[in-house]
């Protein structure tokens, strides 16, 4: 569709600058304006998808309803607009590059050279426009991964370029996102490292519309008209973006900044109402002035980067901000779990949350972890791996058969109470194999579960290879270990949860995909209340 505009934001002088928060930002702006809006991610690495990146090299790896493993930001753009996204809002160079060649390979390029341009261009617009082309948004914001001047970043800016240059200037524009140092030394700001992204930016041929200035310090008058001047923008079009005590206060520093009505201007929009925040700014209002604290402890072996859990973190502040309740995580690593550590940190602790993972590293802390929980009856939730441990846990020390385990962990356990599926064992290929993206789910009438969630079926999304094995269920059950979700294609289970305990849930699949500002996870709510319940009783005693 012709009419539909494009936003795109690049980077320059440093990475991690936060393009991500500014897309979701300006888009949560515009469609408070009345907007439909989308956000999409251009990844420069040639990995298919993060699916098969350890945590560490690049945080979490983000699931859609449709079963994509993508970038984290876009947990941010799905918490932020309240609107899912899909395979088609995240495109790494890998899976460009597959397309072209399985099309060289199908002869479609009528035996010419195969180049970046025309070729892995063209591919790249192709996928820009496609969710342009659905009819479903007035406006596309598309985020390029990575700095300008990175090689691997060139072919993404020749497509903006080019598209620009198709669509006219009415129709597409350029955010470039950047860093105004301040150096204390000199006591000053410095402009110089945005002129220079800036000039590198236009030798691509490709001209910034809007300047949004990360920074510690206010920019003054001066400033603006210097970077304005040099950087070939108008002076409204320098927008400044001062570090924030939360990503939530982005989108108003952005309103009071301009950048939705300048954005609006430069695409011939007219402004379809006020943009209305009052919902936004209620949940800010909560988070900002909790009436009580919690200390959850998060067990995970990824600890040490916080992006690693970032959509658990987001999680637990929407319930927090619900609850008026402050949620203090305190990252406990898995690895070193031994008695002392229990005695010092969990039991201190008002509840539990064991992460996902993959792997055995760290996992004996973590099955300690679930079973001082359960005999302290400290709440505790299991996202995930964390609901498996749970079920090992139950099995060792309940059920006393003492080397149940994963086959993932221990292939040849003479109790595999988590196992490979039948449809898991043949599969050499580790990327996009895994149960990915939205699974229904059948709760158990009069359970913990379903009291949380008020419905008898739910969709979550899942991310994961091995299972919670059947053959042991009955045996479980009658130990006590309810099972209160059941997939009702596969039979699976989804949902374990104890009845003597404060508060005891285990699941399969990855509820934080799905909490948002203005539809926090209720499993997330009803935890946090659990374990603000049990902060209330443990300080009466």
């Amino acid at each position: 569709m012709a009419n539909t505009k494009y936003i795109f934001v690049t980077g320059g002088v440093s990475s991690s600058l936060g393009k991500g928060i500014i897309a979701a930002s300006l888009a949560k702006l515009l469609q408070a304006r009345g907007y439909r809006v989308t956000i999409q991610k251009l990844d420069p690495y040639i990995n298919i998808d993060p699916g098969t990146l350890n945590p560490y090299e690049h945080g979490e790896c983000y699931v859609t309803n449709d079963g994509a493993e993508t970038d984290l930001d876009l947990g941010h753009y799905e918490r932020f607009l309240n609107v899912a996204t899909s395979q088609a809002n995240n495109v790494t160079t890998g899976r460009i590059y597959q397309s072209v060649i399985e099309k060289e390979r199908r002869g479609e390029f009528l035996g010419k050279t195969v180049q970046v341009i025309p070729h892995i261009t063209n591919e790249i617009k192709e996928r820009i426009q496609m969710l342009g082309n659905s009819g479903e948004y007035d406006i596309v914001i598309t985020e390029i991964g990575g700095t300008v001047g990175d090689i691997e970043s060139l072919p993404y800016i020749e497509s903006v370029r080019q598209l620009k240059w198709e669509l006219g200037d009415d129709n597409a524009i350029v955010i470039h996102l950047t860093l105004v140092p301040f150096l204390a030394a000199a006591g000053e700001l410095k402009t110089k490292p945005t002129q220079h992204s800036v000039k590198l930016l236009m030798e691509s041929g490709v001209r910034a519309d809007i300047l949004v200035c990360r920074t510690e310090h206010h920019l003054s008058d001066e400033l603006r008209t210097k970077l304005a001047l040099f950087c070939n923008v108008k002076k409204e079009a320098v927008i400044e973006s001062i570090d924030a005590s939360t990503i939530y206060d982005v989108p108003n520093l952005m309103l009071e900044e301009g950048l939705d009505t300048i954005t609006l201007q430069k695409l011939n929009l007219i402004s379809k109402n006020e943009p209305d925040l009052t919902q936004w700014n209620q949940f800010l209002e909560r988070h900002k002035n909790p009436k009580r604290t919690v200390k959850i402890g998060l067990i995970g072996k990824y600890v040490e980067l916080q992006d690693s859990y970032k959509s658990i973190l987001e999680s637990f502040i929407h319930a927090g901000a619900e609850l008026e309740v402050k949620v203090k995580v305190i990252p406990i690593h898995s690895e070193y779990i031994d008695e002392s550590v229990l005695k010092s940190k969990i039991a201190d602790l008002d509840g539990v949350l064991v992460a996902p993972g993959f792997g055995e590293r760290g996992i004996e802390g973590k099955i300690e972890a679930v079973k001082y929980a359960r005999e302290h009856k400290i709440p505790f939730f299991g996202i995930c791996l964390g609901m498996q441990m749970a079920v090992i846990d139950y099995a060792r020390n309940v059920l006393g058969l003492k080397k149940a385990n994963s086959t993932e962990m221990d292939e040849h356990t003479p109790h595999p109470v988590i196992d490979l599926m039948e449809e898991q064992k043949n599969i050499v290929d580790k990327g996009g194999t895994m149960r990915l993206g939205t699974w229904k789910c059948k709760l158990t009438a009069g359970s913990i579960v379903a009291e949380v969630y008020q419905t008898e079926m739910i969709d979550e999304r899942h991310r994961h290879r091995y299972e919670y094995n059947n053959a042991y269920k009955e045996q479980l059950e009658a130990a006590g270990l309810q099972t209160t979700g059941i997939n009702p294609e596969t039979g699976l289970v989804e949902i374990i949860e104890l009845k003597d305990h404060p508060w005891f849930v285990g699941v399969q699949y990855h509820p934080e995909y799905k909490s948002t500002v203005a539809n926090p996870h209720p499993l997330f709510v009803a935890f946090v209340n659990a374990a603000a319940n049990y902060n209330k009783t443990k300080n009466s005693k």
